[in-house]
């Protein structure tokens, strides 16, 4: 039984499924934050840009 135990918690060890996961997913993370980031800086220009446009159109 003892041995058993030694054998899984050995091959948990082993195991970098959940981590490869979690490194993704805060990669991910990190990516969406800065995009978010670009967008803020640019949605006053392009607000402007869509200004123009309405008034050129209306």
């Amino acid at each position: 039984m003892l041995n058993n135990l030694k054998t899984i918690i050995a091959s948990l060890r082993r195991d970098e499924k959940g981590a490869t996961a979690i490194e993704y997913g805060l990669i991910a993370a990190v990516v969406s934050v800065m995009i978010l980031g670009g967008l803020q800086l640019v949605s006053g220009s392009l607000n402007a840009v869509f200004a123009k446009i309405v008034a050129a159109l209306g």
